[in-house]
């Protein structure tokens, strides 16, 4: 087998070997465990909440504040993936993450991910504030212990209920700069808390077969996909209103309440198309879920542009 090769600084070819690349697919794995595409949305509406805070941290700290808030939620991510190997491994849509491909051992995963909180809260504790540190160390308890281990296997409310462990951050992030907590971040929490079972129970409509498969009681699974539909209909709309609250109570201006309709009016598209795509007696879907994988890209496109807007909207405030 020939070496693939790399140019040096003085222009002679340097052998990239093997074990190069299997360095670089073993660090891809240990970050696969921290769920990235989560954190990057959990850590973005964590800065929102710094945003919309009065006053600022300084650069270095506000850093701080950002890197441990992704950590802590990459460590419940990894943490979440230890305890749900087990049927993670019998999931077509997670058989080959790190851990049931048999490319990160179990334990090793359960200590990067112990390390990981830990360290995230007390940098977040001695950079910032221990108000926030400790917000922060409940979002990581809440999602590891109550939605993972005591809810996700038990009730079909598991979403609804653990939804709350995601809400957290933009009530971190108003705390790592003002030190309490106060009602703006608590309208934030509750967007985000009551645009997570919409935009999940989107994804559990095509993903059903995976759960029953290994027993988790998603809505799907025990109530069957038109309750479930309905589910997504009825969260939608009372998301969109409760959305408007931060243009009436006057920390955001008119620019985030234009945005708020708009995209509060395709997300009501998407949740009526989930509603009226039509089954069969058994409650199956006859067109493949479409309407419920495009409600499901959309919600995460549309929490994404809520905040941003908020975001924008807060700085032309300024």
């Amino acid at each position: 087998m020939s070496d693939i090769t790399a140019e040096t600084r003085g222009g002679a070819a340097a052998p990239l070997t093997l074990a190069g690349s299997q360095d670089l697919s073993e660090v891809r794995d240990w970050i696969a465990l921290l769920k990235p595409r989560v954190v990057s949305l959990v850590v973005f509406t964590g800065v929102v909440g710094m945003l919309v805070a009065p006053g600022a941290l300084p650069p270095a700290l506000a850093v701080a504040a950002v890197l441990c808030i992704g950590l802590g939620a990459g460590a419940a991510g990894a943490i979440n993936m230890w305890y749900d190997h087990d049927i993670d491994a019998r999931m077509r849509r997670t058989a080959q993450r790190p851990i049931p491909a048999g490319r990160i051992e179990p334990g090793a995963a359960l200590g990067f991910g112990l390390a990981l909180a830990t360290l995230s809260v007390a940098v977040m504790g001695l950079a910032t504030n221990w108000v926030a540190a400790g917000v922060l160390a409940l979002s990581i308890g809440f999602y590891v212990l109550v939605y993972t281990m005591w809810l996700k296997r038990r009730t079909p409310q598991n979403i609804v209920i653990g939804g709350a462990a995601g809400a957290f951050p933009p009530v971190i992030g108003w705390a790592a700069v003002t030190g309490d907590i106060a009602l703006p971040p608590l309208v934030l929490f509750a967007i985000i808390f009551l645009w997570t079972p919409p935009h999940f129970w989107s994804l559990s409509l095509w993903a059903h077969a995976d759960y029953a498969r290994v027993g988790v009681p998603m809505l799907p699974v025990t109530h069957g996909a038109r309750e479930t539909r309905r589910q997504v209909l009825v969260y939608t709309l009372l998301l969109v209103p409760l959305t408007l609250l931060p243009w009436a109570l006057g920390f955001a201006g008119p620019a985030y309440l234009a945005a708020a309709l708009l995209l509060g009016a395709g997300f009501l598209w998407h949740a009526w198309a989930v509603w009226r795509d039509r089954q069969d007696a058994a409650g199956r879907s006859l067109t493949g879920d479409r309407p419920a994988r495009r409600a499901f890209r959309f919600s995460l496109l549309y929490l994404a542009l809520l905040f941003a807007a908020l975001a924008a909207d807060r700085l032309l405030l300024a």
